[in-house]
């Protein structure tokens, strides 16, 4: 059995479950969100607890049954606290600021990069150099942070570009200098 799959989901008290076959809903104080099952798996309702079970032993639903788990708790979590991610930004001249709504990215290139965020995600710069996004879909805030860092990934040399906050970059060493020359 699952690890994963077989822990139960606790629901927070201004949290609202709803199950309609597949279709699981949660609505919370920061919004709402739903999302389609697959049909190997059913979930149930019992008090404050929502609980994830594969219908047989088939290969598919044991694949599925720890991932909609997965998937059902993130919501809730979502609804009620949401979610974050930091990225820090590292080069001599490089900087972030947002503009309306976008995201305005100084790192390098000849014009400023400009990134408009999905609905639900809300992009917040602190110092120039560590941007915040947030939002109430874990995937959705997960896609986005990893857009923006694809724009300049940190480079193993000097380690300038745009990380994960706490991210380890592998450094490289540069030329050797002059080795093997005559």
């Amino acid at each position: 059995m699952s690890r994963i799959g077989k822990r139960l989901i606790d629901i927070p008290a201004k949290v609202t479950v709803t199950i309609d076959g597949q279709h699981v809903a949660v609505k919370g104080p920061k919004g709402e969100l739903s999302r389609v099952l697959p049909p190997e798996v059913s979930v149930e309702q019992e008090g404050a607890t929502v609980e994830v079970k594969r219908r047989d032993e088939s290969r598919a639903a044991r694949q599925r049954h720890g991932l909609c788990r997965t998937l059902v708790a993130n919501m809730v979590e979502g609804v009620s606290t949401g979610f974050q991610r930091r990225l820090e930004i590292q080069g001599v001249g490089y900087r972030a600021q947002v503009q309306g709504r976008n995201l305005i990215l100084n790192v390098g290139y000849s014009k400023p990069v400009d990134i408009p965020p999905p609905d639900g995600i809300q992009l917040a710069v602190e110092g120039n150099t560590n941007v915040i996004v947030s939002g109430i879909d874990k995937e959705i805030v997960g896609n986005t942070a990893a857009k923006i860092r694809a724009v300049r990934p940190p480079e193993p040399y000097k380690g300038k570009g745009i990380r994960y906050a706490g991210e380890a970059v592998r450094r490289k060493v540069g030329k050797s200098g002059g080795k093997g020359k005559k």
